[in-house]
Formats: C-alpha cells, sequence, structure tokens
C-alpha cells in the first residue's frame, strides 16, 4: 500500500506527466501529508545522528565564538541568535547553558531563537509556537544571567529585519530540494521522475530552468559525457532571505559538503546525493517515501559567491575539526580528567566528544562564516590563521 506522501507525487505526475526530482525531494521531506520532517514525532533521531545530538561540548565551543562575535559588534545589549532548522533544540539549550557558566556578560545579552524550518508549513510564519527555557527574565526571580530562547516555527526568514547577531544554520543547506542532471551526448540533461509500469523512475531531457545550465558555467566547470550531479537553486533565494534578514552581524553555516572543484570531481561522477533510513546509508530515494531522510552535500564555493553578491563577505571557512580545535575543543577534551566523574563515564564522554573531530563522523564537515555590516581587525576565533575576507563596512 502506498504512503500518503507516494499517492500525492503520483497525482502531480498524473496532472503533469513527470516531475523535477526537486519537486519530488521537496514532497518526500516536507509534505504535509506525511514527509520526512513534516511528520516530525521522535523518530528523526532514530535515522541519524548530528554533532549537537553526539556531545554537548559542540554548542559549548560554538557560544565562544558567538560571545567573539558579540565582542566585535560593540556588545550590543540584546544579541540575536536565530537558529535556522533547530529541530530538537538541544544546540539552543547547549549554547545557552555554555553561555550561562563561561560568559555571563554575553548570557545576559543573548536572545536564542531556535527556528524550526520546515518549508511548506502553512501561515503563521515567524510567529510563537511554543518557548521553552526562560521567556522573561523580569519575572524568572532567579539571580543570575540567563538567556531567552524562544521557539518558532517558520518557513524562511521573512518575519526576521534588522537582526544585530548571528544566524546559525547547522546541517540545514544539505535538505533543500536540488535539481538532478546528467551529461549526455555533450549537454546537460535534466533528471525528471514519472512512472512506467505503476513504479517510479527517472527520464532525461530539457532542463526546466536555464539556472541549471548557468550555475554550471558559471563554476567553469568541463564535466565529461555520463557525469552526474545536483545543483541546488534553493540557495539563491535562501542567501538573499539571509542578507535581508541581518542588519549587522554574521552568518554561520556547518554542513557537509566541498568546494565545487572537489565537489564535481570525477570523485563524484555519480552525484553526491545519499539516503537515511534507520542510521542505514543508500542511496536509492524512490524507496520508502517520506520515511527516509535525502540529502546532498552543499555547493561552498556557490555559496561564498551568492553571499558576495548580497552583501555577506566570506571572513572564515575551515573544517569543523580545525573550526573546533581553534576555540578549545582539546582542551575540553583534557578536562574530562579533573571533573569528578568515573574512568568509564569520562571514556564514554571521550569517544562521544571525538566524533565531533573525526573525519569519517563529524570532523570533515565544513564551517563558513560569513558577515554584513561589519569590520573585522582580526581573525575570527574559530578560523584562527585564515586571511579570506574582510567584511564590508
Amino acid at each position: 500500500m502506498r504512503s500518503a506522501v507516494e499517492q500525492e507525487i503520483k497525482e502531480l505526475i498524473r496532472q503533469n506527466g513527470r516531475i523535477t526530482f526537486a519537486q519530488f525531494m521537496q514532497t518526500c521531506l516536507y509534505s504535509p501529508n506525511g514527509g520526512f520532517y513534516a511528520a516530525r514525532d521522535g523518530r528523526i533521531d532514530a535515522h541519524f545522528g548530528t554533532s549537537s545530538s553526539s556531545h554537548p561540548v559542540f554548542g559549548a565551543l560554538i557560544a565562544r565564538q558567538l560571545e567573539q562575535m558579540w565582542r566585535i559588534l560593540g556588545d550590543p545589549p540584546v544579541f540575536y541568535v536565530i537558529e535556522v532548522g533547530s529541530g530538537d533544540g538541544l544546540l539552543a539549550q547547549s549554547i545557552a547553558d555554555a553561555c550561562v557558566r563561561e560568559a555571563p556578560q554575553f548570557a545576559e545579552a543573548l536572545y536564542y531563537v531556535a527556528a524550526d524550518y520546515q518549508p511548506g508549513l502553512q501561515p503563521h510564519d515567524g510567529a510563537p509556537d511554543s518557548s521553552y527555557g526562560v521567556s522573561d527574565r523580569a519575572t524568572t526571580g532567579r539571580p543570575g544571567p540567563i538567556p531567552i530562547i524562544q521557539r518558532v516555527r517558520t518557513e524562511g526568514l521573512g518575519a526576521f529585519r534588522n537582526v544585530v547577531g548571528c544566524i546559525l544554520c547547522n546541517e540545514l543547506i544539505d535538505n533543500f530540494p536540488v535539481h538532478r542532471f546528467a551529461i549526455q551526448d555533450g549537454r546537460v540533461k535534466e533528471v525528471y521522475v514519472t512512472f512506467e509500469d505503476g513504479n517510479l523512475t527517472e527520464i532525461l531531457d530539457k532542463p526546466s530552468t536555464p539556472r541549471i545550465e548557468q550555475r554550471l558555467t558559471s563554476l567553469g566547470l568541463s564535466l565529461p559525457e555520463g557525469h552526474r550531479g545536483e545543483v541546488n537553486l534553493a540557495m539563491e533565494d535562501w542567501t538573499g532571505q539571509l542578507s535581508r534578514a541581518l542588519d549587522r552581524g554574521f552568518v554561520l553555516t556547518i554542513d557537509y559538503g566541498e568546494l565545487a572543484s572537489d565537489l564535481y570531481s570525477p570523485d563524484n561522477a555519480r552525484g553526491t546525493l545519499v539516503c537515511f533510513d534507520r542510521h542505514a546509508i543508500g542511496s536509492d530515494p524512490y524507496q520508502r517515501i517520506g520515511q527516509q531522510d535525502i540529502t546532498c552535500q552543499v555547493d561552498f564555493t556557490t555559496l561564498m559567491g551568492l553571499g558576495e553578491r548580497h552583501g555577506l563577505a566570506t571572513v572564515g571557512y575551515a573544517r569543523q575539526s580545525e573550526f573546533l580545535e581553534n576555540l578549545g575543543f582539546s582542551s575540553s577534551l583534557d578536562a574530562l580528567d579533573t571533573q569528578g566523574i568515573s574512568a568509564a563515564r569520562a571514556e564514554l564522554s571521550r569517544i562521544a566528544m571525538m566524533t565531533l573531530i573525526d573525519p569519517a563522523e563529524y570532523g570533515d564537515f565544513k564551517v563558513l562564516a560569513q558577515a554584513k555590516g561589519v569590520a573585522l581587525d582580526s581573525n575570527l576565533l574559530g578560523f584562527s590563521g585564515q586571511r579570506i575576507g574582510r567584511a564590508n563596512q
């Protein structure tokens, strides 16, 4: 029996004859009829892990970077962190907890918005859905710095304007719907999804939009016959949203991906699309429709270029392992021996922490920092030793 999501896809194909893979992926992940993310019921952690769920030190180290960003902006009385795609809120809570412990002055200024980003949500864009943590310092009756954490549901960043602070995106863009393509007879053809003999199948035809070829051309790529890959066009609108929302501050993007020269290299001649189903990795998106995650590596070359076009200067780019090391990962690891916990608990914590820098786990993720309305006289802590760019005034 087909799921409601598969029935929805079948109806779209019946109406149009075929759909782009981007339409297919959008429906699989975000359909209100049971898409993988839209039907979130606590099952997400059963399919894959994340850096934030591995160990709270991930949030604690990011908090150090956020505090420096606050200082660079001149210690504004309110520093917004808009985390887009916050999911279960683990990262938000670990960042807030670390600020209270280690940076009480910053904690007093911190206003954290955990935005659960789901394309296709109905109309209360940016409206509060629920709150957790503390929503009003004045009525808590508790001493000391207490960050405000507000949870919202949103389809985009349209509700956010004049943000002074940082927009944080952790493992978000890899789930943007992508167009798939193949080089056939020396030309770019798009992958479409249709039905044949009752089964989902692919066909190649002229691209649905010239922007696919324009993207590949802009990257200066010369791809061989038979090469397959993906193009994330949704990043273009997304970058515009970031720029419109941010008045002064930073965008911090953490995701798995590569520069374009590596992303479209012979090593990825079949593309980078991957499916996650109950911690099993697969490559067939046409199975278990709506019940498995579909993800693609992020093209960081394009993300930087789009940012520059929208006034977001690139001020840091590094592997997650390097970023966390620069923020004091090794010191946090060494501190396990002084926390008064059992040897067994210390070892379990050490194993969990090491996944954050292990290249076979999360260590090879990339971290991109962009800035708007900021003049940097020194490097961001997470990117020590780099001279990538200088934020615009």
